[in-house]
C-alpha cells in the first residue's frame, strides 16, 4: 500500500491505494503534505483537488475498499446519491430494502474509508438535519454547501 498527503480546503486528505485501487481517503487535523506523490495514486490526486476547486462533480479511478460485503452493498448505494442532492438515513435504508436496518446502515455509512468519493456526507436525518459524520459536522456542512452553494435570490 502507498500513501500521499494533499492540503485540502478541510484539512490534510490521506490518501491509500495500490495498484488495485484507493482503498482510503481522510481527513486528518494535521500532518505533512506529500512532496512526492506515488504512481498509484498519481489519478486520485488531481480528482480530489479539482473537487476541492469546484472543478469536479464525480471520480474516475478505482475504488478498492475493505469492508464486509453489507458494508460494500451500502456503500455502493452511496455512490448513487447525486452530486448536491442528500438523502435521509430512512430512504437509504428502504433502498437497501430493509427500513428496519436504519442503525446498521448507519453504522456502515459512518465506516465509509473513502471520504468524499463515496459521498456519506449526503446522508441526512430524517427531519433534514445534519446528523452523524466522522470527520465532524462542521466538515459535513461544508461538503454540502461547496457541492449546492445557496444561490441569490431575485428580488424582483
Amino acid at each position: 500500500m502507498h500513501s500521499a498527503f494533499i492540503e485540502s480546503s478541510l484539512g490534510i486528505t490521506k490518501i491509500v491505494g495500490d495498484e488495485q485501487g484507493i482503498s482510503e481517503i481522510s481527513i486528518l487535523s494535521e500532518g505533512e503534505i506529500s512532496k512526492k506523490i506515488p504512481n498509484e495514486l498519481k489519478e486520485c490526486v488531481p480528482q480530489l483537488q479539482q473537487y476541492f476547486d469546484g472543478q469536479r462533480m464525480d471520480f474516475t479511478f478505482k475504488l478498492n475498499p475493505d469492508g464486509t460485503d453489507f458494508q460494500q452493498k451500502v456503500w455502493q448505494e452511496l455512490l448513487n446519491i447525486p452530486f448536491g442532492k442528500t438523502i435521509s438515513y430512512l430512504d437509504l435504508s428502504k433502498k437497501l430494502g430493509d427500513v428496519k436496518a436504519i442503525r446498521t446502515v448507519a453504522s456502515a455509512n459512518g465506516k465509509n474509508p473513502l471520504w468524499i468519493v463515496v459521498p456519506c456526507h449526503r446522508v441526512i436525518g430524517t427531519d433534514g438535519s445534519l446528523t452523524g459524520y466522522a470527520g465532524g459536522l462542521w466538515r459535513k456542512k461544508w461538503l454540502l454547501e461547496h457541492e449546492c452553494p445557496a444561490k441569490q435570490q431575485s428580488l424582483f
